[in-house]
């Protein structure tokens, strides 16, 4: 049996609920079961079970559809919860109310409000209460407390055993599903979709994106299963034109009561205008029959926000950032970069974790990047920059390829390389920084520069 942690007590400060948090397992060790997180729900008085819940899944694209609902549904006048995972700079990011992440007061009060709980979880239970499992009973609780009209929560991984599946999904998003996480989930879009397709259960209405045959198959099979209603991207609604604009892009989407033309959307890449339209779709499912107003929608949508997904934070040279950490995520950053941006030369400052495909994500930067500077996070674990080094320089060739274990001077390398057109005999003042590869690294990339700004 694992250890037991100490008998939590109330905390005073946003650094003591941290050091708890952190204190017990890790959000990456997976112990498939929901006993724990019911457990504590059901000690909770179940406050999952107080409000609909728009519930999503999927390999990328989790977080950001999850603003754009936000953001939608809080157009249409509705109080929102928002829980999403892992968080780019602090933990707090992850329970939103009203579209505002919790400030350090109300996130110290939404641990000690749960505190007292855990440890009879912990006690009761196999295993401890993890890190995920404590912060999911903290945001279904504050949910409740507040109260919301509505959750959207993401999940954090897979779906069936994920501690969010503890909620019944009113409407239940899938995003576009690839392979991520296999050492928990599958070798195989199809095996991950099997355990993804679990967040769709009775009474749901199944809001399903873009996918390849063989994983629409299963999530076809799970819809059947439990009774769930399905609409589907490309068949129900659907993306009928984008263009790139200053800004962003300006889309037409077909939604699932009406077509919504001329909406700016204010980020890049056809793989954004996709998660647009499910999230439209997804509101649509949840508010009724009737279409949405067309201005509110464009009004909606010209808010959202998504920050570390392909965002621009500074110029001269240019930097932008970007979570993008497996190869699906790779592939459609690198589109947008071709789509909506005519940097050169671009170059990479990749940091990775070591139990992710880097080898196939630096093979999907490898045809844009004029050169890669390779460096790490400060987790353990970071890939070390030497080592992604070596894989580096099978993919890119030698000359291509620098190391810089520190993230900062990394920064200031490819800064200086795109600033001088290095690499590549471009113009001055064309090139930009592309700073990717983890969640983490992009986050301690944003707190960096922020700071150098400020």
């Amino acid at each position: 049996m694992t250890e037991t942690p100490e008998e939590p007590r109330l905390a005073e400060t946003f650094a003591e609920v941290e050091d708890a948090l952190l204190s017990r397992w890790p959000e990456t060790r997976l112990e498939p079961s929901l006993d724990r997180i019911r457990a504590f729900a059901e000690l909770l008085g179940d406050p999952q079970a107080s409000y609909p819940v728009i519930h999503l899944t999927g390999t990328n694209g989790k977080t950001t559809t999850s603003r754009m609902i936000d953001t939608l549904l809080r157009a249409l006048d509705l109080r929102t919860g928002r829980f999403t995972s892992p968080h780019v700079e602090r933990m707090t990011e992850r329970i939103s109310i009203d579209g505002e992440q919790l400030d350090d007061e109300g996130f110290v009060r939404a641990f000690n409000d749960v505190a007292p709980f855990t440890h009879l979880v912990d006690s009761s239970e196999a295993h401890p209460l993890s890190f995920f499992e404590t912060v999911v009973g903290m945001a279904f609780a504050a949910f409740a407390d507040a109260p919301v009209d509505v959750a959207v929560v993401e999940v954090g991984m897979g779906g069936s055993w994920d501690a969010t599946n503890v909620a019944d999904a009113t409407v239940a998003v899938v995003l576009p599903i690839a392979v991520d996480h296999s050492q928990y989930l599958g070798d195989t879009p199809v095996d991950i979709a099997a355990e993804k397709a679990g967040i769709i259960k009775s009474g749901s209405l199944a809001v399903l994106a873009q996918q390849t045959p063989d994983v629409a198959q299963v999530l076809l099979a799970r819809a059947v299963e439990v009774g769930a209603t399905v609409v589907r991207e490309g068949m129900e609604f659907g993306v009928i034109s984008r263009v790139p604009a200053v800004g962003g892009q300006v889309v037409s989407l077909q939604g699932l009561r009406a077509r919504y033309d001329d909406v700016f959307l204010p980020l890049y890449g056809a793989h954004q205008a996709q998660n647009a339209v499910v999230a439209l779709a997804a509101v649509e499912a949840f508010a009724g029959d009737q279409p949405l107003d067309e201005e509110l929608v464009r009004a909606a949508f010209a808010e959202v926000s998504s920050p570390g997904r392909l965002e621009i934070v500074r110029r001269s040279p240019t930097i932008v950032l970007d979570s993008a950490h497996n190869p699906h995520g790779a592939e459609a950053i690198a589109d947008a970069l071709d789509d909506s941006f005519a940097f050169s030369p671009l170059i990479g400052v990749v940091g990775v974790m070591a139990d992710k495909d880097y080898e196939g994500l630096l093979s999907a930067f490898e045809p844009h990047f004029a050169h890669i500077v390779c460096t790490q996070n400060s987790t353990h674990r970071a890939m070390p920059a030497a080592e992604l080094a070596q894989v580096a320089i099978e993919v890119f060739g030698e000359d291509r390829v620098s190391v810089e274990p520190d993230l900062a001077s990394a920064i200031d390398e490819a800064a200086a390389m795109a600033e001088s057109g290095e690499d590549a005999g471009q113009s001055l003042g064309s090139g930009a920084v592309l700073v990717t590869g983890s969640v983490v690294t992009v986050g301690e990339a944003r707190a960096l520069i922020r700071r150098r700004r400020s």
